[in-house]
């Protein structure tokens, strides 16, 4: 059972278990009295998982997180206790990673864009134009390829346990309709702090920030950037478009959102809890995406309702971007791993 408290979810339910004993069928009575002590009851404290995220309550990410709680909760009986911090309460992207890595939160899901910072390769899926749609992404993201690149976690503190979606991002700005290339030229742009997303910006030519993602509707409000780049879902729920006017279809990058689980806490539960965390897990990166899908498709219409202008880029306008951000593919394949790159892009090829 969760609770709303100042914006925060967090589960109440506890479940304490208490089991009493004799001591193998021997006495403690006490010589002086003659009375035999009472059996003194042993109290199993639950094991207490921290899962911070930075979107609000209402985003497919949040309420994914609150389901595969209360899933670990209703399958382990009460020995783990799920609280759930939304709306960057524990911090942004970053301070939520260090977290992870130093066991003070438990759990999160987040994009690969920060996730990088920590482990490079995850670089790879924010090659731009690299998805063409999201059933490539999930085949790709479920497969080999995919958990090769969880395979990389443990040594950073992580382990992760598949891939949720934010969605493809979109551009947003308060100065002009962006119809073309060109009309990206100039723009303070707020981005992930990810130098491959800056990188990708600037061949652009856009000017970019990197802003934490807590700090971005009051940075756009004060005029710090002129736009910023999130998947629709995020633009409705985090209000942006109170400060941003025009919105364009550039769905230049997917942003897979890895479940990630702390290390430390991970190995501090039993075989048994291991496994209920993996399948509740799986459930609840089905029950995500679909409902990251249908909140796509809302989100497009409510923005709409709301007045913005939305400019779906021509086919000709999106092969330059991708054209433009080539040298991107350059320098990140090298430090990626060339081979691991080539082989992504084959199998992506092939999976069309």
């Amino acid at each position: 059972m969760k609770k709303l408290l100042g914006g925060v979810l967090m589960s109440t339910l506890l479940v304490l278990g208490a089991c009493g004993g004799g001591n193998g069928g021997s006495s403690n009575s006490n010589p002086a009295s003659g009375d035999a002590e009472a059996p003194v009851a042993e109290t199993v404290e639950a094991k207490i998982m921290k899962l911070a995220v930075a979107t609000p309550d209402e985003r497919s990410l949040t309420k994914g997180l609150v389901k595969f709680g209360e899933s670990i909760e209703e399958q382990t009986g009460g020995s783990i206790d799920v609280e759930i911090y939304s709306n960057g309460s524990l911090g942004g992207d970053r301070e939520v990673l260090e977290g992870i890595q130093l066991g003070t939160i438990q759990g999160t899901t987040v994009s690969t864009g920060p996730i990088a910072q920590f482990s490079s390769r995850f670089n790879v899926f924010d090659l731009p134009f690299l998805f063409p749609n999201t059933d490539i992404a999930y085949e790709i993201l479920d497969g080999p390829v995919g958990e090769e690149l969880l395979g990389d976690l443990p040594e950073q503190g992580m382990i992760g346990l598949g891939y949720w979606e934010n969605g493809f991002r979109h551009l947003t700005n308060d100065v002009k309709e962006v119809k073309t290339v060109d009309d990206i030229k100039g723009l303070k742009i707020r981005t992930l702090e990810n130098n491959l997303h800056m990188d990708m910006w600037r061949e652009l030519g856009a000017n970019p920030t990197p802003i934490a993602y807590t700090e971005l509707f009051a940075a756009l409000q004060q005029r710090v950037v002129d736009g910023q780049e999130n998947p629709v879902g995020n633009i409705t729920t985090a209000k942006f478009y109170e400060v941003q006017k025009y919105l364009t279809k550039t769905g230049h990058i997917y942003n897979a959102s890895p479940l990630l689980i702390s290390k430390s806490f991970w190995d501090s539960l039993t075989d048994e809890e291991k496994e209920v965390v993996k399948k509740a897990a799986e459930e609840a990166k089905i029950y995500q995406r679909e409902l990251n899908q249908q909140e796509d498709a809302d989100a497009t219409a409510q923005l709409i309702e709301l007045g913005m202008t939305i400019t779906e880029l021509s086919s000709e306008e999106q092969a330059k971007m991708f054209e433009l951000a080539q040298p991107v593919y350059g320098k990140y394949s090298a430090e990626i791993g060339e081979d691991f790159v080539n082989k992504l892009l084959e199998t992506i090829e092939a999976s069309k």
